[in-house]
């Protein structure tokens, strides 16, 4: 795997790890993610899916970036 890519595969783990916690922070804090009773809300799961896969992503993209420069 070249450099390049390399290196890609690192600032999109980096990127994800960085801006989808916090995020998820202010999604939580949203009065659209919970209802009355207190119970979440579909807003609330969704994008808790979404930052899931998101950070899934960002650790595929830095195991494949170690691997490459294991290689």
């Amino acid at each position: 795997m070249t450099p390049v890519l390399i290196a890609l595969l690192l600032v999109n783990a980096a990127f994800n790890a960085l801006v989808w916690p916090q995020f998820s922070r202010r999604i939580a804090k949203d009065p659209r993610a919970r209802d009355a009773d207190g119970k979440p809300t579909r807003f609330l799961i969704v994008h808790a899916v979404l930052i899931g896969a998101a950070l899934a992503l960002a650790l595929a993209s830095l195991i494949a970036a170690v691997a490459a420069l294991a290689a």
